[in-house]
């Protein structure tokens, strides 16, 4: 599932399904937001795994309950039923794994630093832990800022196309750009992941999108995954 930003009670500029408690909205009504998503989702109060994302490569593997205190991390893997993983973004890649047959699941939040940190690699990993096989592994590769719209220094784009190859670009003007979808895709199918789909919407293009690049502040939409 991946959220877009109406439907919340947040008022502007966090309009209106603001899910994130890190940008400035009022608490409560992020709480709002959560437990309507929650029973969205058919989750009972408390089920649903959420990070304090970091820009990293950490993984945290989560067990019967949430932890209470969102663990400092960029992924999530589980393979207990009923638990719900969230990553939130407004710009950066909601990155959603499965293996179906060995009943794991995982949610990675992709930005720069986490392509050049091989984060959803990491996640792989923990889920190959948990009995999962990469060739049976479905990815969804949800919207982040395309590689048109994401401009950046020639250096950093070099540091990123260094450590993770197959997202340099030029964005409309010519600037240099990073497709951080394309980065992951090609790391994925080096790992044997065989199974990605990638979601083509632009957070700054899309106006029904959270975008921090178009918007500055703003608030963040959730993608999340769970086993049934």
């Amino acid at each position: 599932m991946i959220t877009c930003r109406p439907g919340g009670v947040s008022a502007a500029p966090y309009d209106s399904f603001n899910l994130s408690v890190h940008v400035g909205d009022d608490a409560a009504a992020v709480e709002v937001n959560r437990r309507r998503l929650e029973q969205a989702v058919g989750l009972s109060r408390g089920a649903m795994g959420w990070m304090h994302q970091i820009h990293g490569d950490q993984v945290s593997v989560i067990g019967s309950v949430p932890p209470t205190q969102p663990p400092d991390c960029d992924a999530l893997v589980t393979r207990t039923v009923g638990v719900a993983l969230a990553v939130l973004v407004a710009d950066c890649v909601p990155v959603l794994l499965a293996d179906p047959e060995a009943g794991v699941v995982g949610a990675a939040h992709a930005g720069r630093e986490g392509v050049r940190r091989h984060v959803v690699a990491r996640a792989v990993e923990a889920m190959v832990e948990l009995g999962a096989n990469p060739r049976r592994v479905d990815v969804l590769l949800g919207p982040a800022i395309c590689g048109r719209c994401y401009e950046l220094s020639q250096d950093l784009a070099d540091r990123v196309e260094s450590a993770a190859p197959g997202g340099a670009t030029r964005t409309r003007t010519g600037a240099p750009g990073l497709d951080l979808r394309a980065a992951l895709a090609g790391e994925l199918g080096r790992l044997g992941v065989v199974n990605v789909v990638s979601d083509p919407r632009c957070t700054a293009e899309d106006p029904t999108l959270f975008s921090y690049r178009r918007d500055g502040v703003t608030g963040r939409q959730a993608a999340v995954i769970w086993l049934t």
